[in-house]
């Protein structure tokens, strides 16, 4: 059965980006960085919302055009291309790289891209996430937590009337001392 998966990146205090959506703290390094392209490229398609698409449309169509670029940013590039992309969004007139808009977030729409996809669904973005996570889409999340205090930012999980039982299913450390919290949801 295919799975609906949030991947984020977060500092220690639980932000998921600093006040101005700066991200350079995050520890990303090739070993990190080689490992989001085997979680990335085993993938069916990105489900992103409209800022989280509009900010890797910005950089990965051609970040392999520069030879002084790492070999997992290289790669990942391509990934990003190939890959089968929805963008939520109610705005946005265009978007290319295979990606397709859709308007809403419609239960049944996502459970039938789930029954199609040839891999599980990534979500990208907290407000999509949690929209997923409230309408009872989300099946794993994955934190990826980076050994940094930053004080203030855009929260990981928003306050809501969401409640999500969970499952530690694994849990990996990474070099750098990032470590990867992987939970099931069980309700």
């Amino acid at each position: 059965m295919r799975k609906i998966i949030w991947a984020m990146s977060m500092s220690l205090d639980g932000y998921m980006e600093g006040p101005h959506r700066e991200i350079g703290w995050h520890l990303v390094d090739d070993e990190l960085h080689r490992h989001f392209n085997e979680q990335a490229a085993a993938m069916g398609a990105f489900l992103d919302g409209r800022v989280s698409w509009e900010l890797m449309a910005s950089f990965w169509p051609d970040a392999d055009a520069d030879p002084s670029s790492p070999g997992p940013v290289r790669e990942f590039a391509g990934i990003w291309r190939s890959m089968p992309k929805y963008v939520f969004s109610r705005t946005l007139e265009q978007a290319g790289w295979n990606t397709t808009i859709l308007r809403d977030v419609v239960p049944e729409e996502i459970r039938a891209l789930k029954e199609a996809a040839n891999g599980d669904l990534g979500v990208g973005g907290a407000d999509l996430a949690a929209t997923f996570l409230r309408l009872g889409l989300i099946d794993e999340i994955h934190v990826y937590v980076h050994p940094v205090v930053i004080g203030r930012g855009k929260a990981m999980f928003q306050a809501s009337d969401v409640t999500a039982d969970l499952r530690l299913a694994a849990t990996r450390t990474f070099g750098n001392g990032v470590v990867l919290l992987r939970y099931e949801l069980t309700n």
